[in-house]
């Protein structure tokens, strides 16, 4: 029985991300060894490609508090690779030790990602390293300033000139940075394995798991795709406190009103590594996050229409917790 549900997700996963976009480069050669499980073809800019002189600029920069307004704080203050790119808080905590609005989403696999943060306000990796530098629970920097303080650095001039044929600019330092994170995967994973032939990969209750998944559990509806994710935004319930929603989600960046409190589908790749969950890192475990989903997330005036009580048994719950810990792969950090 279980074999025909997972020749469906094969085909939902080699599918999904297959077309390219305009201004996307998916013929350059190879310079990164993408693992099982992911689209073997990067979308990648034309005016900004992958190289590894590149990759090695942008890993420099994102562990460089120079780039912060205190000269304390970096890019992986908040994406530590130790926790799969996220940082264990509730809520991220950047320059000054400001606390943060949201819950620090994990960078792993972005290079796919149709728009960035959780309520999808920034369309590129560029315009998400440039809102990150700037914003001011972040790093609470300008670019000229970091542009200023990085010149300084003669090893950044000559690699920057080498690279880009100019000094440092705010656009250049942008894309290397960028190319730092599309160059982060996950994938190969003992799910990946399973749905690539190897029945070993996955045991009984991870299978039974996995039958759940996309079926009376209902998480394949919008954890689809390589990504698990399908790049969407939702109202489950999360942010409708006391009968108003404590953050707009998705609303602050339209400013339409059906889009308050829906936030993106969150990658469910090494979703057992990044606790804690939601946007507000208000669940500390998987087993309440099931919990939450199996009483039908919690009602407001936008709840979305996929969202429904399940009532899952307990061995049901327990299937869903030991798949979900099969999407824990291997890690390019």
């Amino acid at each position: 029985m279980m074999r025909p549900i997972c020749m469906g997700v094969l085909l939902a996963m080699t599918s999904a991300l297959t077309l390219g976009s305009a201004g996307e480069d998916r013929s350059a050669p190879r310079i990164l060894e993408v693992p099982i499980g992911l689209d073997q073809y990067l979308p990648v800019p034309l005016d900004n490609p992958i190289t590894l002189e590149k990759i090695a600029l942008g890993r420099r920069l994102f562990f460089d508090k120079r780039l912060s307004k205190d000269g304390r704080t970096s890019c992986a203050t908040c994406h530590r690779p130790s926790l799969r790119f996220t940082d264990g808080r509730r809520l991220a905590r950047g320059v000054f030790d400001r606390e943060g609005r949201r819950n620090t989403p994990s960078i792993l696999n972005r290079v796919y990602g149709r728009s960035l943060f959780w309520d999808g306000r920034a369309a590129t990796l560029e315009d998400q390293v440039r809102a990150a530098i700037t914003g001011e629970r972040d790093l609470g920097s300008s670019m000229e300033e970091v542009v200023s303080r990085v010149s300084r650095d003669a090893d950044y001039v000559r690699d920057f000139t080498k690279l880009f044929g100019e000094p440092v600019t705010g656009t250049r330092l942008s894309q290397a940075l960028a190319t730092f994170v599309r160059s982060r995967l996950s994938g190969n994973s003992p799910f990946d394995r399973f749905l690539s032939g190897d029945a070993t990969a996955l045991g009984a209750l991870e299978r039974r798991g996995l039958d759940l998944f996309n079926g009376r559990a209902r998480c394949g509806r919008c954890h689809a795709g390589p990504l698990l994710s399908d790049e969407s935004f939702h109202n489950t319930g999360v942010a409708w406190v006391e009968g108003r929603f404590l953050d707009p989600g998705r609303a602050e960046a339209t400013g339409r009103n059906h889009d308050r409190g829906a936030f993106k589908t969150p990658s469910l790749r090494e979703v057992a590594r990044t606790a804690p969950y939601m946007h507000d890192g208000s669940m500390t475990r998987l087993t309440d996050v099931i919990a939450f989903y199996d009483r039908g997330g919690r009602p407001n005036p936008h709840l979305d229409p996929e969202i429904r009580p399940l009532h899952l048994t307990a061995g049901e719950k327990s299937a869903l917790i030991a798949f979900l810990r099969s999407l824990t792969g291997i890690v390019r950090s």
